[in-house]
């Protein structure tokens, strides 16, 4: 009891996402000797008693306690001490930057309850880091470890052809998924003042070529993203229900026009006809909006009427987004539009989010069956300038603020799809980001030495949770 209400608290004061996630609930009180309750603020937060749920349980007496050396412990700092858990496994070694290994706990007290029959079947289970994905490929094919979850489409179409792929001591496999897709985008820092006319952006996706991308980098494997819940029932598609109507009509002034007239569809590129009619509408939204191209030295540089000049910087974590970026500048750059990619290390990178120095980054916004107060968190308005808040964007909209609570205070299922329909259509008519793409199911690979049931889930791979190690499949890949 002392120790859900120390975690309730703790995690609260120590970090902004579970202040924010936890603010309806007012008060963690221990009402008798076996019960705590919790508090909440408002009627009708059907979620609430869910994420509350989901709050990790950390033993009290060990984190206001000391380590090994007498220091005192902080639950805010980084540490390299394993801390003490309750779960299945526990980490025995740990090397920094390399690997971590789990150990399953012989005496776990939850092994024998229904729901955890048939799951955590190994002994030990190791994860190996890697800095440079060239290598972990390298090290997958040189059997240095078991299983992979593929992000590179170009090694899913052409790398894996080596000897154990062909033999069968490896196996290659894509695992079809239900699980909603969320928005994967060039997210643009609307804080930024000359982001904040939405024509602006709106032409920063008219420049953008998904469709080269996707056929010369990607092998034709993606789907361009066009909702906040794609490959899903919440997935906004047509023009408005009636329903929806009725959560969107009050606010009608306050949103963009289109959300009651149009369908949203993203501009088609891929042919150089597709590619020059695109940038001249590119153009023209410009120009709507203030910014128009002149000669400066020589070259045309797209300007407004106080003179400045509009320059983007994108920020990356990893080189390999520079290869998308790239063919994205030079079409920008064909707008007058001066652009630098910058890519900086995790530390840094981090650093930059966390405080929305950025122009452009890479926004990516995983959403589950049952949006709810994350929504806040993602696009809501006390968010926008939170430091390390999830609204990279920067949106302060009294609207969204609406259609968000209208989502987190849904009565029922139908109700909740009807208000994250009505979101998705406000979020993507205001042309926050230049949406990506999605991948409706995992690529995954292993080497074959392992048994799983005959239906996986719905929504996960299931690994390494419900499968298992074969030993005559193991010794199969031995023996080859």
């Amino acid at each position: 009891r002392a120790d859900v209400i120390w975690s309730m608290e703790a995690l609260r004061e120590a970090n902004p996402f579970y202040n924010a996630y936890y603010r309806n609930i007012s008060s963690t009180e221990q009402t008798n000797d076996s019960e705590v309750t919790f508090v909440f603020t408002q009627k009708g937060n059907r979620e609430l008693p869910l994420i509350t749920g989901q709050l990790p349980i950390l033993p009290k007496h060990w984190w206001t306690g000391k380590d090994a050396k007498g220091n005192q412990r902080d639950i805010r700092e980084t540490t390299l001490e394993v801390p003490l858990g309750s779960g299945t496994y526990e980490a025995v070694e740990i090397k920094p930057g390399a690997s971590i290994l789990m150990r399953r706990v012989p005496e776990y007290w939850g092994k024998d309850l229904p729901v955890n029959i048939g799951t955590d079947n190994f002994d030990e289970i190791e994860y190996i880091f890697f800095r440079d994905a060239n290598v972990a490929f390298e090290a997958f094919k040189g059997d240095q470890y078991d299983w992979v979850l593929e992000s590179s489409s170009k090694n899913w179409a052409m790398g894996y052809d080596f000897p154990a792929i062909k033999d069968g001591r490896a196996v290659k496999e894509e695992i079809h998924l239900k699980q909603v897709e969320g928005m994967q985008s060039w997210a643009i820092n609307i804080r930024r003042d000359k982001f904040k006319d939405a024509r602006v952006r709106r032409a920063l996706n008219y420049a953008f070529d998904f469709e080269w991308s996707n056929a010369n980098l990607f092998y034709g494997q993606y789907t361009r993203s066009r909702s906040y819940f794609n490959n899903s029932e919440m997935e906004a598609r047509g023009l408005p229900s009636a329903e929806e109507l009725a959560i969107l009509d009050p606010l009608r002034d306050q949103l963009p026009p289109e959300v009651f007239t149009q369908e949203y569809t993203n501009p088609v590129n891929g042919s150089p006809q597709d590619r020059r009619k695109n940038l001249r509408e590119a153009s023209r939204l410009l120009a709507e909006a203030g910014w128009s191209v002149t000669q400066d030295g020589g070259r045309s540089v797209l300007k407004n009427a106080t003179g400045e000049h509009m320059t983007i910087e994108f920020l990356l974590d990893s080189p390999l987004f520079e290869r998308i970026a790239l063919p994205y500048r030079q079409q920008l750059e064909l707008l007058g539009i001066d652009v630098t990619i910058k890519t900086v290390d995790s530390a840094q990178y981090e650093r930059q989010v966390q405080t929305f120095d950025y122009d452009v980054m890479v926004g990516n916004w995983g959403q589950s069956l049952s949006p709810g107060n994350e929504q806040r968190d993602y696009w809501g308005s006390e968010a926008a300038n939170r430091k390390g808040s999830r609204n990279y964007i920067g949106i302060a909209d009294p609207a969204i603020d609406k259609l968000i609570e209208t989502i987190i205070f849904a009565p029922d299922r139908q109700s909740l799809i009807t208000a994250c329909k009505a979101l998705d259509r406000a979020l993507i008519w205001n042309h926050f980001v230049v949406p990506m793409w999605f991948i409706a199911y995992e690529r995954t690979a292993r080497w074959d030495r392992f048994g799983r049931p005959d239906k996986l889930p719905d929504y996960s791979t299931g690994f390494p949770a419900i499968w298992w190690w074969d030993e005559e499949r193991a010794k199969r890949v031995a023996t080859k």
